[in-house]
């Protein structure tokens, strides 16, 4: 739904699912196989502690207290929500009101998300600390 900054690599790997669930679903059409596409938002899972980060401008522990502190959503709840959009054959399942929101956010202001959100600005700071102590 949405790019986050110093996570072009996780980034590129959504849009390609996404791509990919789509063509899926179109390709599919007529046949007994139905295709949704799962669009998370914080999970409390270990995938942060996992991630790998592109930029020497933001410390891993701030990403991780961050993510941890905005997780609301547990994996039982998840899989809840991911069976009932199956149940209703939806082609997107949304989980957690923070990807309801952000999807919100996205549809409304495609130019202008990054800005809203404060991701350029985070990125622009955190890289002017970095040069400031060096």
């Amino acid at each position: 739904m949405l790019s986050l900054p110093l996570q072009s690599a996780y980034n590129s790997s959504k849009f390609a699912v996404r791509g990919f669930t789509e063509a899926l679903k179109m390709e599919m059409a007529g046949s007994n196989v139905s295709v949704h596409c799962v669009h998370p938002g914080g999970i409390k899972t270990n995938i942060t502690n996992n991630a790998k980060i592109s930029s020497a401008h933001v410390e891993k522990s701030q990403i991780l207290a961050d993510f941890n502190r905005q997780a609301k959503t547990t994996a039982d709840q998840a899989a809840e929500v991911i069976l009932h959009g199956i149940a209703k054959n939806k082609r997107r399942i949304l989980i957690g009101a923070d990807a309801k929101l952000l999807d919100r956010i996205v549809r409304w202001f495609p130019d202008q998300y990054e800005k809203i959100l404060g991701f350029e600005k985070g990125v622009i700071n955190k890289r002017k600390e970095r040069n400031e102590t060096t």
